[in-house]
């Protein structure tokens, strides 16, 4: 009995000392740290005489099952993985806790129903914490090209057929904006997009609609001033979406960091047809915000061929454009050229 006690408070305090590190150090969220911190100093014992009891019982070295790897645990994909699997292992140990200290007069002084409910919560932490790393992935990919798919600047070309022209070219990120059609309208071919980005693993944002974002399973949704408040629109979306957010000023992208922006678009950073009325921001606003804020930082706005390397050294971490890529006769070509120079600017 008290061999199965210490190997299974062991795993307790190993798995969720790993879910605090990784909440911690990756996802900077003192939050979720300090509540798996507070839940593994919590269940391990702090008896002394039962401490000296469970170290006298340990035989490491004659477990018949300690060795006995399983495909499975050779490996992880990715951390959301590891994740899974280490509160999965904290679950179960939880659970054979909880069983144990049901037995009459074998107890050792445990308190099943602390195990119950540490492990209840920990059920509703995988799933915070696993969404908040599927969102801090999604940030990562913030870089490189980014490609509106703007439906007044297509002039009749079919929004799918451009979005993969500008993938084959580079594109890193699509966004699909229409403020023509109605929402429901849009719902299939944002749906569509979303398959063609996830295909090449490139991020699929929606603009302005929140609702077509989560109805189309969209990666993010990006908003202006004007839209819904950044703090509104980031509690209205999952927890493993990114919420892009424009400003023209330093003051605007520090407060839309503060209120959950997981990226800020500063612009427009030259004068643009695309989108009116706007407001310039220019290259020295694109450096301010760059060296204050800690997301990724879009550079949108009049950026073309010419121009596009003066952005990528103010700092940008990924060029947003229109008319440099659905302006040009071939998508894909355009997308290319665009994608060397700011490739070329990135490795500088």
């Amino acid at each position: 009995m008290l061999r199965i006690l210490d190997v299974n408070l062991n795993r307790i305090g190993e798995g969720l000392r790993l879910l605090e590190d990784i909440t911690r150090f990756i996802l900077n969220d003192p939050e979720l740290s300090e509540q798996l911190k507070n839940m593994r100093h919590e269940l391990l014992p702090k008896d002394r005489s039962l401490q000296k009891r469970l170290l006298s019982a340990r035989k490491a070295g004659d477990d018949v099952g300690a060795f006995l790897d399983v495909d499975s645990e050779a490996e992880r994909d990715d951390t959301v993985s590891l994740v899974s699997a280490n509160s999965r292992r904290v679950q179960q140990s939880l659970r054979v806790l909880e069983e144990l200290a049901k037995v009459e007069g074998d107890d050792f002084g445990l308190d099943w129903d602390k195990f119950k409910h540490a492990r209840f919560a920990l059920y509703t932490l995988e799933q915070k914490i696993v969404l908040e790393l599927l969102r801090h992935n999604k940030k990562e990919q913030v870089t490189g090209l980014y490609v509106i798919i703007d439906t007044q600047t297509l002039k009749g070309r079919a929004e799918i057929n451009v979005a993969r022209q500008a993938i084959q070219g580079g594109a890193r990120m699509i966004q699909l904006r229409d403020k023509l059609r109605p929402k429901g309208m849009l719902v299939p071919l944002a749906r569509e997009l979303k398959k063609v980005c996830a295909e090449s693993n490139v991020l699929f944002i929606v603009n302005d609609y929140v609702d077509l974002a989560i109805a189309s399973d969209a990666d993010g949704l990006h908003i202006g001033q004007e839209d819904l408040p950044t703090e509104s629109a980031r509690k209205m979306l999952p927890g493993d979406k990114i919420l892009g957010c424009s400003s023209a000023t330093l003051e605007e992208a520090l407060r839309a960091e503060k209120e959950g922006a997981d990226y800020i678009a500063v612009g427009s950073i030259y004068p643009t047809s695309s989108k009116s009325p706007t407001r310039l921001a220019g290259l020295k606003t694109l450096r301010q915000v760059k060296s204050k804020v800690s997301v990724p930082v879009v550079a949108i706005g009049g950026i073309n061929e010419d121009n596009i390397a003066k952005v990528i050294g103010a700092g940008a971490d990924a060029v947003a454009v229109i008319s440099a890529v659905l302006g040009a006769a071939n998508v894909k070509e355009a997308s290319q050229r665009l994608t060397e120079i700011i490739n070329r600017g990135s490795a500088k």
